[in-house]
């Protein structure tokens, strides 16, 4: 059970990898990173404090539909996944400390292929569509935009439920663990990750 050195959480946008998995690493003494730091897709499509989108990127949703928004996606995250298999493989057998890496890029069937790497575990979280409207909605201050803002936000949210429907069936299809984070705190769901992945939680 101890010698877990690195645990994956992944998941669509908004199911909490983010906050779930720094609560996790802060409680194991790990580092906490983030997939998203290794290559940028076309994010989020309203402004933040953090992040103000760039015009290609309203372009980016409002032009492609949501199968089209899925494939490019994909095909960034299967570019993206040799570094982070690399990554994974470095810290799963050198002499540091753990760590917890979080991210959509986290495929299940990538991450099932993982058979030769020891010391490492995952888990993928979901949320109920109606948590992720709610949670998108209040970060984009959605009823404060306007129509057009609105639609990229729509765009954005289809693509997140899309993306869940299809990593769920691939979790179920690679025997995987998976944690549902909707409606509960933020220590419940981390305990349970570390649960899943065979690790004591408070």
């Amino acid at each position: 059970m101890q010698d877990v050195r690195v645990v994956l959480i992944g998941g669509t946008s908004h199911t909490g990898k983010s906050t779930v998995a720094r609560a996790a690493a802060e409680r194991l003494g790990f580092d906490c990173r983030s997939t998203d730091k290794l290559a940028r897709h076309p994010g989020r499509p309203w402004r933040t404090p953090e992040w103000e989108p760039p015009p290609h990127v309203a372009e980016h949703y409002a032009t492609l539909g949501v199968e089209e928004l899925i494939k490019s996606v994909l095909d960034h995250y299967a570019r993206l996944w040799p570094r982070i298999e690399e990554l994974v493989a470095e810290r799963a057998t050198e002499d540091g400390g753990g760590l917890v890496l979080e991210g959509s890029a986290l495929w299940p069937s990538r991450v099932a292929g993982l058979t030769t790497v020891p010391s490492t575990r995952a888990v993928w979280l979901t949320a109920d569509g109606a948590v992720l409207r709610e949670r998108m909605r209040l970060s984009a201050r959605y009823e404060e935009l306007a129509g057009p803002e609105r639609h990229l936000v729509d765009k954005f949210l289809a693509r997140a439920e899309r993306f869940q429907s299809l990593m769920r069936q691939a979790v179920a299809a690679h025997g995987l663990a998976r944690v549902d984070t909707g409606g509960r705190s933020v220590g419940e769901p981390a305990d349970a990750v570390l649960t899943a992945v065979g690790l004591p939680g408070r």
